[in-house]
């Protein structure tokens, strides 16, 4: 059990209220595509509930999206969403399917406290708000990001990618 002294409280409680979890609760946001529940539920497989709905990860190295070489578009698994295309995307090593660039008023990202309240900038769909993965800055040129996205997350469409 861990106990924190009044002065790690005090540090602990200002880095939630300046992650915008003061409340210790998410800021509510509204998305175009907007479903119950039971709704994603019912249209999602557990695997991509879990993810898309509840910001979980798949495991690394688990989704043939890594692997997906083809031309073609990747998208929302859970509103089918253009998010990203195939000349974006390369090997980052992670096991996690990686891309440089989104496409244009694809993604929305959000800052938030993770282990040890570190920050990091979560990646959702701009148009359901299904947790995508994260986004770092440690990707090749021309943006030096990496976006790391959980493959069960989209879904992948062959044929001619936008730009």
């Amino acid at each position: 059990m861990v106990l924190l002294n009044r002065r790690q409280f005090a540090l602990a409680g200002a880095a939630l209220a300046a992650a915008g979890l003061g409340s210790f609760g998410a800021r509510a946001e509204t998305f175009e595509v907007t479903r119950s529940d039971a709704e994603w539920r019912r249209l999602l497989t557990p695997e991509q509930y879990a993810v898309l709905r509840k910001a979980g990860t798949e495991r690394a190295g688990t989704s043939p999206l890594d692997r997906e070489k083809r031309t073609g578009t990747f998208c929302c698994a859970g509103c089918d969403l253009a998010l990203f295309s195939s000349a974006t995307k390369y090997d980052s090593g992670t096991g996690w399917p990686s891309f440089w660039q989104p496409l244009d008023n694809a993604i929305a990202t959000k800052q938030e406290t993770g282990f040890l309240f570190m920050a990091q900038t979560e990646v959702h769909c701009r148009r359901c708000g299904g947790h995508l993965g994260h986004v770092f800055k440690d990707g090749p040129k021309p943006t030096g990001l990496r976006y790391c996205m959980n493959g069960v997350a989209m879904i992948f469409k062959p044929g001619a990618s936008p730009s």
